[in-house]
């Protein structure tokens, strides 16, 4: 399995505050996404999708750039997606909210077209029967890269609490599906935008559990969820001591730092290392 930096970290921009498109994009984030859905209200729906196109037709940074729309069985997200064909300059991703089955994929890549073939698609999963069906989900179609949680409206309709424990299942469904289908999971931001020791510790608990990122809702919370996200320097050396003593007894068990280590120890060096190792034009995270 081939993981890569694709989205550590999603910046969330509501589509209608224009201003901040520039800071969103330099922000650090490795995908930066202009917002349809729950930060528009209805009345401005088509204020929203009209303005969002200066969103992509800017000078492009460092960040992949990405459009959530609204739910594709309601009017406003197929406006969104038709919308979309006509963009001068399309989106790297499409983020699909609400997706309860392969289906809602599926109506997406058919309105959108051959205009936007290669386009991508997230899945934000945030309701109950999404969660049940996620596995098929995550193995809808191969321009699916990553599932999103969304714990602010399966927390509601689950009449749960928006908390850690409370929806420790439906996450861990996420991140075996997802790794199953060989895509990346992405947890759900922190919403207290003033919580830094908050948002370290969701940070922790979800890459313990196996997510590969999380999404933010203010720049100032991508250089925290991007370090939790990457390995430390220690981190990166013991990889590297791992592969090669794994490499010097013929890929045979070796001891590291006096720890067995055998065939998924190794695995998961070599992947980290093909991860994170040094590569040319990585853009350091900054705040704002």
């Amino acid at each position: 399995m081939k993981f890569t930096r694709y989205c550590r970290s999603i910046l969330f921009t509501p589509a209608l505050v224009v201003d901040r498109f520039a800071r969103g994009q330099q922000s650090g984030a490795d995908i930066s996404l202009v917002d349809l859905e729950d930060s528009v209200a209805s009345s401005h729906k088509d204020t929203a999708r009209q303005q969002a196109e200066a969103f992509f037709s800017a000078p492009k940074g460092p960040s992949r750039r990405a459009i959530r729309i609204n739910t594709v069985t309601r009017p406003e997200g197929l406006k969104d997606l038709l919308a979309l064909r006509h963009y001068a300059v399309k989106p790297d991703a499409v983020l699909v909210p609400k997706v309860e089955s392969p289906r809602d994929l599926e109506i997406v890549e058919q309105v959108l077209g051959a205009s936007c073939s290669q386009v991508d698609l997230l899945a934000l999963v945030e309701t109950p029967r999404g969660v049940e069906n996620v596995h098929a989900i995550a193995c809808a179609t191969p321009r699916l890269k990553a599932l999103v949680f969304g714990s602010a409206d399966y927390s509601f309709s689950i009449g749960a609490s928006l908390a850690w424990e409370p929806l420790y299942y439906a996450r861990s469904r996420l991140v075996a599906a997802a790794r199953a289908a060989n895509v990346q999971v992405v947890d759900s931001p922190l919403f207290d935008m003033s919580d830094v020791e908050g948002l370290r510790r969701e940070c922790q608990l979800a890459r313990s559990l196996g997510f590969s990122g999380k999404a933010a809702v203010h720049p100032r919370q991508v250089e925290v969820i991007n370090q939790a996200f990457s390995p430390d320097e220690h981190t990166l050396r013991k990889a590297r001591t791992i592969v090669q003593e794994s490499q010097a007894r013929d890929f045979n068990i070796c001891v590291v730092e006096g720890t067995m280590m055998g065939a998924p120890f190794v695995e998961a060096a070599k992947r980290t290392l093909e991860e994170f190792g040094p590569r040319e034009a990585d853009p350091p995270s900054r705040s704002l």
